[in-house]
């Protein structure tokens, strides 16, 4: 699998890297354990070396887990995120950099993680929101500095809140931060427009997340798509997004000439055309997701004119808010 730097870091990231929401197994519903397991370990057997999980991923079940495959597999480089103290999703306007992230509280959540991956270092720890307003606020940078220099963290970045992208830009500009982690995909092409130049400009790495859009891109999502009871997407699809949803994707298939199960191909390789991105972590709970995302990860992206006409399907909207 191909690698690129991961901005000023050090650390060379392979281009799909693995996205562990899902085996947290309480938002996204279905997982089973030794499945997820399996999945992880494939990724690794065919090359992968990035895996993002967070403190709040199943209150910590999806860290206990990659940090199994992890400790198994020296060498993987493991990104977690710590919630913010006051549980506001995503950071409100106003709200104190010490009301979500004290510096205290930073550390004392950074050591829980590191106890439930079994690792002696976290490769990417980070704020799992973000204002940018925080910036010469609190003690948060103090606590990070002290992380860094004890070894407990190598690198520091944040997770920035759904759509946007531009509520970062100055804590990039700053040298604030390593990475970012943030929502970009043919739908979502806001971070185009400020931040992914000013992450290239100053050597910061960017994670993408969402680039299939919790799965509209994969064109498998259809009116008659069902969840399971208290699975989360029953909310992202609800009303009449199914149905929204569908003349969208068929102008792109349209658009490019492609049949709806090169619709994932086409979205995953659109993302990791633009320069500035570093990986794209992709929830991968099978063996069958894993096996086909990585072979995305061989530095290829879209030529030229169908990037053009992506551009053209951009779709500003935000369906985390209910339906």
């Amino acid at each position: 699998m191909h690698r690129r730097p991961l901005g000023r870091t050090g650390l060379n990231v392979t281009e799909i890297g693995y996205g562990a929401w899902g085996i947290g197994a309480d938002m996204w519903k279905g997982a089973q354990d030794d499945e997820s397991l399996a999945a992880l370990r494939r990724y690794i057997e065919l090359g992968g070396n990035f895996i993002d999980t967070a403190m709040g991923y199943g209150d910590g079940h999806s860290e206990r887990l990659v940090g199994q495959v992890a400790r198994e597999h020296p060498g993987t480089l493991v990104a977690t995120k710590v919630s913010p103290q006051n549980m506001q999703w995503p950071a409100a306007p106003g709200t104190a950099a010490g009301q979500a992230f004290p510096g205290e509280y930073l550390r004392r959540m950074t050591e829980a993680s590191l106890e439930r991956l079994g690792l002696p270092r976290i490769d990417v720890q980070q704020l799992h929101v973000w204002n940018d307003s925080w910036l010469g606020e609190g003690d948060w940078h103090e606590a990070v500095a002290d992380l860094k220099r004890e070894g407990k963290i190598a690198a520091f970045g944040i997770s920035i809140n759904d759509h946007q992208p531009d509520n970062a830009v100055k804590a990039v500009e700053a040298g604030a931060v390593d990475t970012v982690q943030v929502i970009y995909n043919v739908f979502d092409q806001a971070p185009q427009d400020r931040l992914l130049d000013a992450c290239r400009a100053h050597g910061v790495g960017v994670i993408v997340r969402v680039a299939l859009d919790e799965g509209s891109l994969t064109g498998h999502i259809t009116p008659e798509t069902t969840f399971p009871e208290g699975d989360w997407r029953n909310r992202y699809f609800g009303g009449d997004r199914k149905e929204q949803l569908q003349p969208r994707l068929r102008a792109i298939e349209r658009d490019l000439g492609i049949a709806t199960d090169g619709l994932a191909e086409t979205s995953l390789r659109f993302v990791l055309s633009h320069p500035a991105v570093s990986t794209v972590i992709v929830g991968m709970r099978s063996m069958r997701n894993v096996e086909r995302n990585t072979a995305l990860a061989d530095g290829r992206g879209l030529d030229a004119e169908a990037i053009h006409k992506l551009y053209a399907h951009r779709w500003d909207r935000n369906w985390y808010n209910p339906a």
